[in-house]
């Protein structure tokens, strides 16, 4: 992509994701995210009614009276973008692909995160670890995460989301906020790998599904190719037996995926390609 119609591409980006932020979203994320971890402020003298568990001993024990520890929020969060850039990532057939809608929840979670006075950083994943950005504040370093996801050349097509569970496990020492932004077409067991990061972290998936993926469109006898293996096989796409099969075996594999987020605590909503995705992302922050 060229300079200009990149930078073209990335300040449209900014506008329109921008006031959607100001205008719906601050409110939603401040409340959704706030208060996830406590900071130690002071000590003070104990109080009747006062946990067990906040008593500092050893500032009893040097002044031989009961004192607590106080503590406060901590406003600063660490925000994550996890992004799927697999293969399967450039389906779409609307106006817009699978990548493009993951582009456009990055903008709107990276200038939630900046008018909520964050960090956020983003890692980019295949079946291995694209690109790294470490959490940051500031419009610049928004745009530069927007600009490097727009740019970037994935080296595999495959998809192992595992990889990149692991390196953000291994690289965010303090308690984050992890967008997880995939197809969660992966034949890995990446659940395992996404509660293991629910234990430190807290996690939230969100699904990017094309419509193709739910109902097989009546193209004839078509030659199909798997984005990321790049096997092909020809099937009649108007046969109603086939569309069955299709449509049951995204049913079930949807089926599959939400109760396994559910029964693992991960907040999880889905979002398509042809839809707006203000309403689905207004009601998980609402539901948190």
């Amino acid at each position: 992509m060229e300079t200009t119609e990149l930078l073209k591409k990335i300040r449209h980006l900014e506008i329109r994701t921008k006031g959607l932020t100001k205008h719906i979203f601050s409110g939603e994320y401040h409340s959704a995210f706030k208060g996830r971890g406590m900071a130690f402020s002071e000590v003070r003298d104990y109080h009747f009614g006062d946990e067990v568990r906040t008593i500092d001993w050893n500032v009893t024990a040097r002044f031989n009276e009961p004192f607590v520890k106080v503590f406060d929020e901590e406003r600063e969060l660490h925000v994550m973008l996890i992004i799927d850039v697999s293969g399967s990532e450039y389906i779409g057939t609307g106006e817009r692909m699978k990548k493009d809608l993951a582009l456009e929840i990055a903008a709107i979670l990276s200038f939630s995160a900046l008018s909520n006075n964050d960090k956020v950083g983003a890692i980019f994943v295949s079946d291995r670890v694209e690109k790294y950005i470490a959490p940051e504040k500031g419009r610049k370093h928004a745009l530069v995460i927007l600009r490097e996801l727009i740019e970037l050349v994935p080296k595999s097509k495959g998809t192992n989301l595992n990889e990149g569970l692991r390196f953000f496990r291994n690289t965010q020492k303090k308690r984050s906020i992890a967008f997880v932004i995939s197809d969660f077409v992966d034949e890995n067991n990446f659940m395992e790998g996404l509660r293991l990061s629910r234990k430190k972290h807290d996690m939230v998936a969100l699904q990017l599904i094309d419509a193709v993926e739910r109902e097989m469109p009546d193209l004839g006898i078509v030659q199909l190719e798997n984005a990321e293996t790049g096997e092909r096989t020809w099937i009649n796409s108007n046969s109603a037996e086939a569309k069955q099969i299709h449509r049951e075996n995204y049913l079930k594999s949807d089926e599959k995926l939400t109760h396994e987020m559910i029964r693992s605590g991960i907040d999880f909503c889905s979002i398509e390609t042809d839809e707006d995705i203000i309403k689905p992302l207004v009601k998980l922050f609402k539901n948190r």
